[in-house]
């Protein structure tokens, strides 16, 4: 008889993020709650004591202050025990002087990362990708970034995402491409032909009645 393989539902853009409980190496925590009222930014990493994973969460713990400006709490991930993390953060601290404060959690059985697709098969069995999760303070996922084992993320592109997702909720508006705060926002395309006579007569800049842009004020 042919062997069944494992089949794990990934979390969509629009979902409300699985809920879970864990061990980090803050405490425990159970993350609909350690989501509440604030964005998330949830992002896992292949292991502990690795060089490209050491760049990335120190650049994490760098920014951290600035995610925390933008009402966004971070949190990491990897599939090594809480002693590993403890013991990482503190190598990290020693050699590179970075303070990892943000939790990351313990997830020896794999529990979480298969309940974000963390775990890929064709990259590895045993080892989370680089997945980043964005979650708003409603819990619902707002955008997912997954990077290979042996390619470090893009902290600016992160940074430059949160950034349009959050003036993109406040204002109910759309962002062109390679938008940058103070840049103009699409404004959502008219649905009716009344909407439309009254687009015609704005202030925006028109490209056309169903591409216009906007300065935010």
């Amino acid at each position: 008889m042919e062997e069944q393989k494992e089949v794990t539902i990934m979390p969509r853009i629009g979902d409300l993020a699985p809920d879970f409980t864990a061990m980090t190496t803050n405490g425990p925590i159970k993350f609909s709650e350690y989501n509440t009222g604030s964005w998330v930014i949830l992002f896992s990493h292949p292991a502990d004591f690795t060089p490209v994973c050491t760049t990335e969460m120190s650049a994490f713990a760098l920014k951290e202050d600035e995610f925390s400006k933008m009402n966004t709490k971070l949190i990491g991930l990897s599939i090594d025990s809480i002693h590993s993390h403890i013991a990482w953060v503190n190598n990290v601290k020693e050699k590179l002087g970075i303070l990892m404060k943000f939790p990351i959690i313990e997830d020896i059985s794999m529990k979480v990362s298969k309940l974000y697709g963390m775990l890929q098969p064709g990259e590895s069995e045993t080892a989370a990708v680089r997945a980043v999760f964005i979650i708003d303070p409603e819990g619902i996922v707002r955008l997912i970034m997954y990077y290979p084992l042996n390619v470090g993320r893009s902290m600016v592109e992160i940074i430059r995402a949160l950034k349009a997702l959050q003036t993109a909720h406040e204002h109910k508006v759309a962002m062109p491409v390679d938008w940058q705060p103070g840049d103009k926002v699409i404004v959502p395309p008219p649905k009716t032909i009344e909407a439309m006579e009254e687009r015609l007569k704005s202030d925006y800049e028109m490209i056309d009645f169903y591409l216009a842009k906007k300065e935010l004020k």
